[in-house]
């Protein structure tokens, strides 16, 4: 997470959490004209609704309006976390231990940036990951974005892998 986003989020996350709702992160991406500030909300307990985007967004603009910590043009985006939702915290990996995440790394780790592989565990701010059948410890600092890969067969959005005769399962 960048420091920009790291400043935005403390400036508003009181304000969010005033509504009931959590800010789960921001991204922040400056453009030469144009820059985009997009937040991620979660409710506690229920689904996040168009109404929860438009009530964070209208007291985000007021406080982003006073403090102006964005400099120039922006467009302001405030967003559910989806199915493949945004991990920005350690404690958000803690939280889905045991899921598949993308992670893209700083800087490269054994010549690779970008990682797939099941949450283990998180300890100390470090986030455990099993890649490729080896687990791998990596400093939270040092990843850069990570998300949630969907298990959509779970989700009941893709179909389970049929059984063929003779018990083996057909390969795509």
């Amino acid at each position: 997470m960048s420091q920009k986003s790291q400043e935005i989020d403390a400036l508003i996350a009181p304000a969010v959490a005033a509504l009931g709702l959590e800010l789960l992160g921001s991204e922040w991406s400056a453009g030469a004209s144009h820059s985009l500030l997009r937040l991620y909300i979660d409710a506690p307990s229920r689904a996040v609704t168009v109404d929860d985007c438009e009530a964070v967004s209208r007291e985000v603009e007021g406080l982003l309006d006073v403090h102006d910590p964005i400099p120039g043009q922006y467009t302001l985006e405030v967003s559910s976390p989806g199915i493949d939702r945004p991990l920005f915290t350690a404690a958000q990996f803690a939280r889905h231990a045991g899921e598949n995440a993308k992670v893209t790394l700083k800087l490269p780790m054994d010549g690779r940036r970008r990682l797939q592989g099941r949450i283990v565990r998180v300890e100390d701010g470090d986030v455990a990951l099993e890649v490729d059948g080896n687990e791998l410890v990596l400093a939270h600092d040092a990843i850069e974005k990570a998300r949630i890969v969907p298990d959509l067969v779970a989700l009941g959005i893709a179909p389970k892998t049929p059984k063929r005769a003779g018990g083996k399962a057909r390969k795509s």
